[in-house]
């Protein structure tokens, strides 16, 4: 196949430039309605951007093992040409809409996303602010391998579709066209995925696309201004921290639970799931585990 860019390694000055380009923005024009940057707060997201790159350079030793031998095991082959690209790329939003949509439902795949959602602000270094423990995420891609995308092509898209996503953390760019809000993933959907208001919880999870939102009804516009971070900030810039908090609260709802039910609830349910001990049965909070997060600080 083709030799296909990195465009994660190729973005990094554009990263930086835009950063520094919204940084003096917020010195030049301050807005008394957004948080703007602080200091420790966006070392700490750049922090996590850098060991995100070092974890996941081990992660995918065993993720290119394990598609590369799905890949021999299917007769299907898509060619990289300049015409296959573009729906390889649809289709990799498409499940990055499912994987994305799982990480905040699934309360073990929420303790890997939860690091992307920490921040109390939201800049371009919130984009930064990325998990170190994404070995969840690849089970998403592999209908794309087994209809024949070569892991290399199914990696490009990955990486275009992250290196999209980083100029929707900001609160510099309003509502764009009418159009473009309709179909793409833009500042003000985004502003409301980080928001943590009730009405905003588990909405708008797309990629590239805002599309996928409004055809499985996850969709919510901006209204009243987002509140950022977690329903129960950490209140930590430790990045150790915040990589493993969530795992860490697990494992002590693990260790005090009373029964198997309740620690796959723990594991497997939402992030705001809570067992009802006095009935046995879920608690209305239990029952609504996609639109709760309760975090455990």
């Amino acid at each position: 196949m083709p030799h296909l860019p990195d465009v994660v390694l190729w973005s990094i000055p554009a990263f930086i430039l835009l950063t520094a380009l919204e940084l003096v923005s917020y010195r030049l024009h301050p807005d008394d309605r957004s948080e703007g940057y602080e200091a420790k707060d966006a070392a700490t997201s750049v922090g996590m951007g850098l060991g995100s790159i070092l974890f996941d350079a081990l992660w995918k030793i065993p993720i290119v093992a394990v598609y590369t031998a799905l890949y021999e095991l299917t007769p299907l082959r898509v060619p990289v040409l300049w015409w296959t690209l573009p729906p390889m790329l649809l289709a990799q939003d498409f499940f990055y809409y499912w994987s994305h949509r799982g990480h905040h439902v699934v309360r073990i795949l929420w303790a890997c996303h939860v690091v992307h959602h920490s921040s109390r602000r939201f800049n371009l270094t919130t984009a930064l602010r990325q998990p170190w423990t994404t070995l969840t995420v690849w089970p998403f891609y592999v209908p794309m391998v087994l209809a024949g995308v070569h892991p290399a092509a199914v990696a490009f898209c990955s990486s275009a579709n992250l290196v999209y996503q980083f100029w929707v953390h900001t609160e510099r760019v309003g509502r764009l066209p009418r159009p473009f809000e309709y179909v793409l993933n833009t500042p003000s959907h985004h502003r409301v995925h980080h928001a943590s208001q009730g009405g905003y919880l588990d909405r708008n999870f797309g990629g590239i696309l805002i599309v996928w939102d409004r055809m499985f009804g996850s969709f919510v516009p901006e209204g009243e201004r987002p509140v950022y971070g977690l329903t129960k900030n950490i209140d930590t810039y430790n990045p150790l921290r915040v990589a493993t908090h969530e795992y860490a609260a697990i494992g002590r709802d693990l260790k005090a639970a009373g029964s198997w039910r309740e620690r796959f609830g723990r594991v497997f349910r939402g992030p705001g799931w809570q067992p009802d001990r006095t009935s046995g049965v879920t608690t209305e909070e239990a029952a609504k585990p996609a639109t709760v997060h309760e975090r455990v600080a």
